[in-house]
């Protein structure tokens, strides 16, 4: 009996990477996955590949069960049928991973129109997506008074939270995903729904081209230690947040990393001032400096000088 006996869970972008890993501990801990996986590469140019075959054949082999699904998950019907499949194959749905996405990573001047589109896309409407046709399926559930322990794992990045250089898109994307993410437990809780959201640290394809130094930061060590950026790594609270277990956490942020897990708070108010009436712009001269000076330092955008 594993923490998610019994339930069915969708992965997206779970060919390889971290969906990979989530896809493969869900399944050692008694769940039904949906492996999905568009087979795209980095910059989503189709591949002609399908790994998320092998993933399903892996959870096979391990004596699980498991379906491939190939669509695109910021395809609104295809995000209806991912769903769907789900729900006809197994019975019935009771958490979702989202984690599909790409990078196409150029400073902002230099970033085109396309560019800019794809990777939103994929990422923060390929997450709400998949999202809301789950969540209609989870209302007309409770409304039916069959309702489900329903799990919404997010995936965020330090990029999102803290913005990085020459990751505009992405950096933007993963910032609406962690808003998302808060928007989305506060009016679905209603129904038994429960989101939250995860800013991975790992090696993947996404973080080893992303430079000669994240390449050697994100490297296995050679002497056999422990491997902190192991993908596999992160899996343990995706699995714990997408099961019965996590029934009073909502609407949190998490970085996980190594053997680090910590809460990330999002805005917060800081130090303020109320003159009771309208600032004059030379007031406010005075005023915002030593505001400033009494609001936390925020944390430093990666990449920055």
């Amino acid at each position: 009996m594993g923490i998610c006996d019994g339930r069915v869970v969708i992965v997206t972008g779970a060919g390889r990477g971290l969906g990979r890993e989530h896809a493969l501990a869900f399944a050692a801990a008694g769940a039904k996955v949906v492996v999905n996986d568009l087979g795209a590469g980095l910059d989503g140019a189709d591949t002609g590949e399908h790994p998320a075959e092998q993933v399903v054949q892996e959870i096979i082999d391990a004596g699980g069960e498991a379906v491939v699904n190939g669509a695109d998950v910021a395809d609104w019907e295809q995000a209806a049928g991912l769903v769907a499949q789900a729900v006809d194959t197994f019975g019935h749905l009771d958490t979702i991973v989202n984690n599909a996405g790409f990078l196409r990573d150029k400073m902002l001047v230099s970033m085109s129109e396309q560019d800019w589109d794809n990777v939103t896309r994929v990422h923060l409407k390929g997450h709400f997506a998949v999202l809301n046709y789950a969540a209609n399926y989870w209302r007309s559930e409770s409304k039916a008074g069959r309702p489900r322990a329903a799990r919404v794992v997010n995936t965020t990045s330090g990029a999102g939270l803290f913005g990085s250089v020459g990751q505009g898109n992405y950096a933007t994307a993963k910032a609406g995903i962690a808003l998302l993410t808060i928007q989305a437990a506060a009016e679905m809780g209603g129904y038994g729904i429960n989101v939250n959201a995860i800013a991975p640290a790992a090696r993947t394809r996404m973080t080893t081209s992303a430079g000669d130094a994240m390449a050697s930061a994100m490297a296995a060590p050679a002497d056999g230690s422990f491997d902190a950026m192991h993908p596999g790594n992160v899996s343990p609270l995706v699995v714990w947040l997408g099961s019965d277990a996590a029934a009073d956490v909502t609407g949190r942020v998490f970085e996980a990393e190594g053997g680090k897990v910590t809460v990330c708070d999002g805005w917060q108010r800081a130090a303020g001032a109320d003159k009771g009436e309208r600032w004059s712009p030379e007031e406010l001269t005075e005023v915002i400096p030593g505001l400033l000076s009494e609001s936390p330092a925020p944390v430093p955008v990666y990449g920055a000088r």
